[in-house]
């Protein structure tokens, strides 16, 4: 039997914490009734989502009214930016977003602007991969009804002035969409210190299950629905929720909110631990991402003389980690957000990101610091 890989890829997907599974497992062997059902079995299931509504709302700092579950991030986001397209086409066809938005915000805005006739700006970030407040404020007119633009990079970590960004919004009379997927749970997320009207969550980014999330909707912003059917989650989303995934949200929204004010302290100290034990053993090691202003559990770095996607592969099963380059049919291909920050085209093949979390230890970050690095010096001098 192999050995466990030393897990360094929690901004892919964090584990299930075990206290999430054990809240679920009920709603799987017991308490399966249909919360739309109005016997005890739905009754339970209905208590429940209520429940798990409560805690999201508690960690995010709205009402539970203004929770709306959905399949994940990617859905939470396309029915924010489609919905509020929809909603406000009168009000003006023009949308912001940024440079270095997952394809979950830029996929749905690029539609719109290629297929449905609207006007899409995508803002310039600087060397760490932060917007310009001003560069919105140069951008944004009378006819914006929508700025988008995430808490936190996956990439890089680099985290945004959302509030700033907001507030240059809202004074143009555009509503605001955050794609907090990889923010929340490793730092606080408020959604009034952040003047967001909308935001997406992810809930296997905080050790929930994958295939689940939520929308922060803010209350008496309607937008239209994308889908439609009977009128669950407030008439906003049909369909027979998926109670055992809401609970396992709910709970892990519990937790994170129970730990947030560890969190963050945690995963900074391995995270630097593991950049120095790389500074030290990769000469032209080279970190991307603001130096402070960065979620604190990741490292996105360059690997000099080396494709980061061979060293990824040459870890094999014993390091869990990310290229920053993708591969296809023999071709190296940037990263479109090191490609935004101006990153070099050696540097950002070179790129590799490993991002710590809840589970991790420091013997985790030791070990697979040395087995990176013994993997880089095979690569560079083979």
């Amino acid at each position: 039997m192999t050995d466990v890989p030393i897990y360094l890829d929690y901004n892919a997907t964090a584990p299930v914490d075990r206290r999430v599974a054990e809240a679920m497992a009920p709603f799987l062997f017991d308490h399966w009734g249909n919360p739309s059902s109005g016997h005890v079995l739905g009754r339970d299931s209905r208590a429940a989502i209520d429940r798990a509504r409560d805690a999201v709302a508690a960690l995010i700092g709205c009402s539970p009214g203004e929770v709306v579950f959905t399949s994940g991030g990617t859905e939470a986001s396309n029915m924010a930016i489609f919905g509020i397209a929809e909603a406000r086409a009168t009000d003006g066809k023009h949308l912001i977003t940024s440079a270095v938005e997952h394809p979950a915000t830029l996929g749905p805005c690029r539609y719109l602007a290629e297929r449905r006739g609207y006007r899409l700006t995508v803002l310039p970030v600087d060397a760490d991969g932060r917007v310009d407040p001003a560069e919105l404020e140069r951008a944004i007119d009378d006819e914006t009804i929508l700025v988008s633009v995430m808490h936190a990079n996956n990439e890089v970590g680099t985290i945004q002035p959302i509030a700033e960004l907001s507030a240059i919004a809202h004074a143009h009379g555009a509503w605001m969409h955050v794609d907090a997927a990889q923010s929340v749970g490793k730092i606080p997320v408020d959604r009034d210190e952040l003047g967001a009207d909308f935001i997406s969550i992810a809930g296997h980014k905080l050790c929930a299950p994958k295939g689940v999330g939520a929308l922060i909707a803010r209350e008496g912003l309607a937008i239209d629905n994308l889908m439609f059917g009977a009128g669950h989650e407030q008439g906003r989303r049909p369909g027979t929720e998926n109670v055992l995934e809401v609970v396992g949200l709910g709970r892990a929204a519990a937790i994170a909110r129970d730990e947030l004010a560890d969190a963050p302290g945690h995963s900074a100290a391995l995270r630097d631990r593991l950049e120095g034990a790389l500074r030290d053993g990769v000469d032209g090691l080279r970190v991307f991402g603001h130096p402070t202003l960065r979620l604190p559990n990741t490292l996105n770095a360059s690997f000099p003389g080396v494709y980061g996607a061979d060293l990824v592969a040459s870890l094999g099963d014993r390091v869990c980690a990310s290229s920053g380059a993708a591969c296809h049919s023999g071709q190296v291909y940037m990263s479109p957000v090191l490609c935004a920050m101006g990153v070099d085209e050696a540097a950002a093949k070179g790129s590799v990101r490993l991002s710590v979390g809840r589970f991790t230890t420091e013997e985790d970050v030791d070990r697979g610091a040395a087995i990176v690095i013994d993997a880089w010096r095979a690569l560079r001098d083979g």
